[in-house]
């Protein structure tokens, strides 16, 4: 009992004692084992990290999408203590900037993915935590799951030498053709043992034509050729591109090898900059692609009257409550939906799939990128709800702020570009929703109608194109026809929309 307490419970003298290891600094006196002065402390204290058991922070998947992402900012610092539910850092999806938050309590202590770094492949790791107490500063790390390679800047790599593969090209002197020749040139100068290089190309792109091996055997016979000159040969295989200034000039229009950039100089001519693209822009890329290659989309459109909606909005405004015509188009999509649960559907690659919730999607522009945060049950919200949802939900967007819930899902998308000045457009269905509506900006336009008694005048209407993009596979044209009525009865009617 005395050893056990002299040892304090000690868990490295236990394994000391149970016979695993050495044991530098442990001693044997009068009341028992304990540890000497001196070589015990410099013994604890070179070993302790030893024991230390780190906590792997890997890449997250944050969003279903993701397949990397990008390291935006540390908010911990090495050796600084950590709670769990703490902000770690803020890591850049597919999608938005999410912050990733803290599992366990401990200390940060060590970053192995600095901030900037970008395209962190998903379980990748990231950064290590340790148990208050243990040495963070000697925290070694684990060799099963090593740092990701950095990204290095894409440079051209540097010609390989390929093997020479021989074609049968008959020639009479020595030295490569600088010339590409048409089927007629080369018959000539066959005929007459001449060399290509001897004369000047004239056709289009550099092409050595019939009337450019004529004047050679013309030349020839007036006696005026008597040896072939001699030509530089061109590479048969790539070489490391020259500076512009250092570049021959060609004796043809068209170079027969295009021009190159190289990094740190001034473009060439001829070249282009490449922008990098980030992540959201890549997925959105990819997801386009995917929807117009495998969705088979069709295409409705309808003028929709907003004179009573312009009325209620401005009556809306007498009270201080400020909603926008945007917000009357997704309560009317909404409740058009509630209506016909048909078109709120998706395709599980199967069949049609009818969804139990009718959640708007609504797109927004951002530097980065388009993005759809959604409008949750937007048929049971009121027109003051839906637009403060909007702003709120757009302001994160732009600031890169999403959680993944507020932009995951949705059940049909509307896309308004009116304010742009846009007519009328069509859009990309977003999958594996079935349906979305472009909405274009709302315009005046004079139609001729009756008044009470009959009589015909002119009056001034301002409407709207709205045109919906759906999929054939689960909504049928006569389908999405009755949609579009249904929608535009329920829009230049907003009492409906209550």
């Amino acid at each position: 009992m005395a050893a056990s307490w002299r040892l304090g419970c000690d868990p490295r003298v236990m394994r000391c004692l149970l016979g695993f290891g050495n044991c530098p600094g442990l001693v044997k006196g009068a009341a028992g084992w304990s540890l000497g002065r001196g070589a015990s402390w410099r013994w604890y204290h070179s070993t302790q990290s030893l024991w230390a058991d780190p906590i792997k922070i890997l890449m997250p998947s944050l969003s279903p999408t993701m397949e990397e992402g990008n390291i935006v900012k540390w908010l911990k610092k090495e050796g600084e203590a950590v709670s769990a539910g703490d902000a770690l850092c803020e890591i850049e999806t597919d999608k938005a900037v999410v912050t990733l938050d803290a599992s366990d309590d401990g200390i940060l202590a060590k970053i192995v993915v600095a901030e900037g770094s970008k395209n962190v492949r998903l379980g990748s790791l990231i950064g290590l935590l340790v148990e208050e107490g243990e040495d963070w500063k000697h925290v070694e790390i684990p060799k099963d799951v090593g740092p990701p390679s950095p990204v290095k800047p894409s440079v051209p790599p540097p010609p390989s030498p390929q093997p020479q593969i021989s074609t049968p090209v008959k020639k009479h002197t020595p030295g490569k053709l600088q010339f590409r020749l048409s089927p007629a040139a080369r018959n000539i100068l066959e005929k007459h043992a001449l060399d290509a290089n001897q004369g000047t190309a004239t056709g289009p792109r550099g092409i050595f034509t019939k009337e450019d091996a004529l004047k050679l055997v013309q030349l020839k016979e007036m006696g005026k050729i008597t040896e072939s000159r001699p030509s530089p040969a061109l590479p048969t295989t790539p070489t490391a591109p020259l500076p512009p200034q250092a570049t021959a000039t060609p004796s043809y229009p068209r170079p027969m090898i295009p021009p190159v950039s190289i990094p740190g100089q001034p473009n060439v001519a001829g070249t282009f900059t490449e922008i990098p693209a980030s992540n959201i822009r890549r997925v959105i890329a990819k997801r386009l692609t995917e929807s117009k290659s495998t969705i088979p989309h069709a295409y409705a459109t309808a003028d929709c009257d907003l004179g009573a909606v312009l009325k209620v909005r401005q009556n809306l405004a007498r009270d201080d409550i400020k909603v926008s015509v945007n917000d009357f188009i997704i309560k009317a999509a909404a409740v058009t939906l509630k209506q016909m649960p048909n078109v709120n559907a998706s395709w599980d690659g199967e069949g049609p799939k009818q969804l139990p919730f009718i959640d708007i999607s609504v797109a927004v522009a951002t530097d980065k990128g388009l993005i759809t945060p959604i409008i949750k049950d937007a048929a049971a919200k009121g027109l003051q709800e839906i637009a403060d949802s909007v702003k709120a939900l757009s302001k994160k967007a732009r600031d890169g702020k999403l959680l993944p819930e507020e932009y995951q899902g949705g059940s049909f998308s509307i896309s308004n570009l009116g304010m742009f000045g846009i007519d009328e457009f069509t859009a990309v269905i977003n999958p594996p929703q079935a349906c979305i509506l472009a909405v274009g900006r709302f315009r005046p336009v004079l139609k001729l109608t009756q008044d009470e008694e009959g009589n015909a005048k002119l009056q001034q209407h301002q409407l709207i194109t709205v045109t919906m993009s759906s999929d054939s596979r689960v909504v049928d044209d006569e389908l999405a026809t009755r949609f579009l009525e249904s929608f535009k009865a329920n829009l230049e009617n907003p009492f409906r929309l209550a």
